[in-house]
């Protein structure tokens, strides 16, 4: 159930920027004004609810220990609970369908969607299933599965260690990733190996493919690009979201071709990325972002908003558009990111002082309370 209230006294980001104004609630929307209860709010900032575009955090919580999964669905009301305490209104779970079994294998993948379904969450939460291009006998079992669970968002990855496997060399990580996924190294890979020798056939399958599903006005995109060339195939076939690309010249040949740059908010926490890729601060500074998602950690969000603001890279309210109002456009959602009237109320309520997220509001229903926030909702 929604609330409806007036939130008063607080540093507000609106659409105009930041300003010192009242933020009305009702059912479930930001609201001109509101005949509700007034609750004081001085000392803190009320900021748009954050949009996660791509983010696997969750997978700890489904899988705690190796082969603790029975159940999903309390994994994910544990998820659920995670997500919101980062004051995340709207998360993209972005789930492997892959070769590499175990967690990433496509009856995993059918096990989780499932669960998904049956969970009722509080965050609104999507799916997003990240295809490996390579599984040419999979294509008919994954579209069944896209199909059957209205998966809205597709991305392309082609993890295969082909330079290995060219070169006759055994793949590094060959026996934990073969472990993983229940099979002996042996059997991984002449697996890795069947799927790399068909690599000529994958352009003319994957091109079929994507323009089925973009007749279902499902979102394509692709993971890790290397290169300008790569980046231009994966566009020609409308896989327009370049999700967390390598280099530098990858990032902006999805920037000069019309596509979107989707960058991890934890590579600019750090300062870098953690694999030696080019550094997102570097490409958030130069335009060539459109986006920040969490991948593997959901309180980089915020820590990389507030992160690019101390360092002066961006305003506040440029570095909040990459967590809230960007990533809502790219996803489609045009009643989300941004706290005007008539928009859906998903905000967060933040210590000004402390910067930790106090509450959060989806759709005017509070999914987090804590700390001195609360006891003034509760007064």
């Amino acid at each position: 159930m929604s609330i409806s209230a007036r939130l008063t006294a607080a540093t507000v980001l609106g659409p105009d920027g930041i300003s010192s104004s009242d933020i009305a609630i009702a059912d479930g929307l930001i609201t001109p004004d509101a005949d509700a209860r007034s609750v004081d709010l001085s000392g803190y900032m009320i900021l748009p609810a954050m949009v996660d575009i791509h983010g696997d955090g969750f997978e700890r919580h489904l899988a705690p220990r190796r082969g603790a999964m029975k159940d999903l669905g309390q994994g994910l009301l544990s998820a659920d609970a995670e997500l919101a305490s980062n004051g995340i209104a709207t998360a993209t779970l972005a789930q492997f369908f892959s070769w590499e079994g175990g967690m990433r294998g496509p009856i995993f993948a059918q096990r989780f969607l499932k669960a998904h379904r049956d969970t009722p969450l509080l965050t609104d939460t999507l799916v997003q299933l990240r295809f490996e291009t390579h599984m040419l006998e999979d294509y008919p079992a994954f579209e069944a599965l896209v199909a059957e669970f209205s998966v809205p968002y597709v991305v392309f990855n082609d993890h295969l260690p082909h330079d290995a496997l060219a070169k006759g060399k055994r793949p590094p990580r060959l026996t934990g990733q073969a472990l993983k996924g229940g099979r002996s190294p042996e059997t991984h890979l002449a697996l890795l190996h069947s799927l790399h020798d068909r690599s000529g056939e994958v352009q003319e399958h994957l091109t079929a493919l994507a323009s089925r599903l973009k007749t279902q006005n499902i979102q394509l995109g692709s993971h890790d690009d290397t290169t300008a060339e790569q980046r231009a195939a994966f566009n020609a076939i409308g896989a327009t979201l370049s999700e967390f690309p390598e280099t530098y010249e990858a990032a902006r040949a999805a920037h000069d071709t019309g596509g979107h740059v989707i960058l991890g908010a934890p590579n600019v926490v750090r300062g870098g990325s953690h694999s030696g890729n080019v550094a997102a601060q570097d490409l958030v500074a130069e335009g060539l972002c459109d986006a920040l998602a969490s991948d593997y950690h959901y309180p980089a969000l915020r820590q990389a908003a507030f992160k690019l603001f101390d360092d002066n890279i961006l305003s506040l309210p440029k570095a909040w558009h990459l967590i809230s109002q960007g990533p809502a456009e790219l996803l489609g959602f045009t009643d989300r990111g941004t706290l005007a009237p008539g928009k859906r109320a998903d905000l967060i309520i933040v210590n000004e002082s402390t910067r930790r997220i106090e509450a959060t509001l989806c759709a005017g229903r509070i999914t987090y309370l804590a700390g001195e926030a609360a006891q003034r909702f509760l007064a």
